[in-house]
């Protein structure tokens, strides 16, 4: 297989990886010819690695530490006798006139702002959380649309040692008030309403709802967006605007060092059935993390634009607010990505122009499918690399981006998860990019691929694992007794290794290719199928916008493999189609993975990061009550369920 993308000799030996291996070899003594090398280092001498990184980066810390990482995980403790702040790294060394944040919501709006408004709006809000009785390790939750003031917002509770966790305002009212009721937040910081395909949603009855049903929220500061401030009625005198924030200066923003494993944040897993997982972490372990992965897998650099395209309610709202540990500026995006067409986020980028740019498998391929051409209209130059995550990149996919969007563009596919925040496997600026294929496991993730003894595999299918503890790996779940949940979560297939849930392969390159979730596993006639082998030829086909493939045990032990399409605006699905799909299928891979039917449907159940509800609607299917198949507040698009509850119905 040729290379799609070849980094210059230039690149490779300007990049920050680099720069760190000369920097290795001058402090540390240890030379690395390849980036294997450099990998299998960081893995098996962890303390060294990670303490490297303190010292690379010149973190700022108070105290002194006898042990990088005490204990084994899970529960391994980083850096005892450290204390911290990470908001006080993203304030590190910025000039006041320097832009920090560019914004632009689907109405047309823009914002810059620079470091001195971004320090003293983040004084000011800090002022008012301590003359709130926010004190450290208590919680600062938020509703609110994708604005600056959720990035400024996150730094002033940060700056006190106070907990952030936001959700985003397309959430509904009970799957808001299921994250946030957990960590009881003392301040909600909360948008009047949001914008979508140029439809107001106004959220203040929610805002209200909310409020009500979790007793520890003292005070609500309000954020008009959907309207001007004159237009909203407080509800109560807990509420007050933002315009009314104590005044502060900049020079008033200071911060409260914590130790290293201090709760920064809760973020949630998707809560598709069930209360969803309240994950907490600490401020050292994603500090380390975030300037490791966005150095040596994005190359970010001093004085660039990095973007990715995500709500507050997605972890990587929290990766992208990290551009400014590198020196980069944060670029913020509001609104529907597709509206009004697939190009508005693409004229983004070439208008700032942004130098980094990030986006969701599912968006190129819904470019590739309404076959747009922004390369050829607009000036991507600039763009230094294409981030895509939250599903697997069909190959397809891949080379669609190198010859629509920019031949010469670094595409850097990466994935990991809300467990960690950051990405196990991504980009390396040394290594071709192959079609399909993500380039390198990051360092410091020992990652590898099992089979269900426990055997290490090259060159096919396995489980997902991690070998080794990673600073970012979560401090504990919120509100979880013995670390019970935690421990179910990801120890329990395998005791002492992390098992991450996800059907991965390690090629004989070093490469990664992932096939979607391991509990999404199609078991047919005793062969285990990973869901992206089918979406990777299924969606392939023009007249196809999506697919869902589930495997059903039927009484008798029967099998039943139903394939679910969604159709594009022009196309239909006839008998002739579901033969060359078929026939695909049969092709590329094994008559096992033909389905027993393929059947047209208005939409497939995602959730609200847009990931495909696999699971959940396989319980659909096979009967069980809606309220312990899926969480309807958890989706993005609760209307697609009732078409599912009907076909349950068909299936005997």
């Amino acid at each position: 297989m040729k290379p799609l993308w070849i980094p210059s000799e230039q690149m490779k030996s300007h990049s920050r990886l680099n720069d760190y291996r000369a920097w290795l070899a001058k402090h540390y003594h240890v030379q690395f010819a390849e980036y294997k090398d450099l990998w299998e280092w960081s893995v098996q001498d962890i303390s060294r690695f990670w303490e490297s990184l303190m010292r690379y980066f010149e973190i700022d810390y108070s105290g002194s530490y006898e042990e990088v990482a005490a204990g084994k995980m899970p529960g391994t403790r980083w850096f005892e006798g450290v204390d911290l702040n990470y908001a006080e790294h993203i304030f590190r060394n910025k000039k006041a006139g320097d832009p920090g944040i560019f914004w632009r919501d689907e109405r047309g709006r823009e914002r810059t702002l620079n470091w001195e408004e971004i320090r003293r709006e983040t004084a000011r809000l800090r002022k008012f959380l301590l003359e709130a009785g926010v004190q450290k390790g208590d919680r600062v939750g938020a509703f609110l649309p994708n604005i600056p003031e959720a990035t400024i917002g996150f730094l002033a509770a940060s700056s006190i040692g106070a907990i952030w966790s936001s959700c985003s305002p397309d959430f509904g009212a009970e799957s808001v008030i299921d994250r946030l009721a957990q960590v009881e937040p003392k301040v909600l910081l909360a948008g009047d309403g949001y914008t979508y395909s140029g439809k107001p949603y106004d959220k203040m009855e929610v805002v209200q709802k909310i409020v009500g049903a979790i007793p520890s929220i003292e005070r609500v500061v309000l954020i008009p967006f959907l309207k001007e401030q004159k237009e909203i009625q407080r509800p109560d005198e807990r509420y007050l605007f933002w315009d009314d924030l104590p005044k502060a200066s900049s020079e008033e923003l200071q911060f409260v060092r914590v130790p290293f494993g201090h709760p920064i944040w809760v973020l949630y897993s998707s809560g598709t059935t069930g209360k969803p997982k309240a994950i907490t972490h600490g401020h050292g372990g994603v500090l380390l993390e975030h300037m490791k992965y966005l150095a040596f897998h994005n190359d970010v650099r001093s004085g660039e634009n990095f973007f990715w395209f995500s709500t507050t309610g997605w972890m990587m709202w929290n990766f992208v607010n990290a551009a400014p540990l590198l020196g980069a500026r944060i670029v913020l995006y509001e609104g529907n990505p597709g509206y009004p067409d697939l190009n508005v986020l693409w004229k983004y980028a070439s208008e700032l122009p942004i130098h980094h740019f990030g986006t969701s498998a599912p968006f190129i391929v819904a470019c590739m499918k309404r076959k747009i051409t922004p390369g050829r209209s607009l000036n991507l130059q600039p763009m230094r690399s294409i981030g895509s995550t939250g599903a697997p990149l069909p190959p397809e996919g891949f080379k669609y981006v190198m010859e629509e969007i920019s031949n010469s563009v670094w595409l850097c596919s990466m994935s990991g998860g809300t467990d960690v925040c950051t990405a196990f496997v991504g980009g390396c600026p040394e290594r071709p990019v192959y079609e399909g294929e993500i380039q390198c496991r990051a360092l410091g993730c020992d990652l590898d691929a099992w089979d269900v003894g426990g055997n290490s595999v090259r060159g096919e299918v396995g489980e997902m694992v991690i070998k080794h503890p990673m600073p970012s790996m979560p401090v504990f779940f919120w509100g979880d007794a013995g670390m019970k949940r935690y421990k179910d979560s990801y120890f329990s297939m395998f005791p002492g290794i992390w098992r991450h849930g996800d059907w991965i392969e390690i090629t004989e390159r070093d490469s990664i290719i992932i096939y979607g979730r391991s509990d999404a596993t199609l078991n047919r006639h005793g062969v285990r199928i990973g869901t992206a082998e089918i979406y990777n030829v299924v969606e392939k086909f023009p007249e196809i916008q999506e697919a869902l493939v589930v495997n059903l045990e039927l009484p008798g032990g029967r099998h039943y493999m139903p394939m679910y399409v969604v159709m594009t605006e022009e196309a239909a699905l006839t008998d002739e189609l579901k033969k060359k799909v078929s026939a695909a299928l049969r092709s590329a891979y094994s008559p096992r993975h033909v389905p027993d039917d393929i059947i047209a449907c208005p939409g497939i159940p995602t959730t609200i990061s847009g990931k495909k509800m696999e699971a959940p609607v396989k319980r659909i299917l096979l009967g069980m009550p809606l309220d312990k198949s899926i969480n309807i507040g958890a989706m993005k698009n609760p209307e697609t369920v009732d078409f599912f509850v009907r076909e349950a119905m068909k299936i005997k």
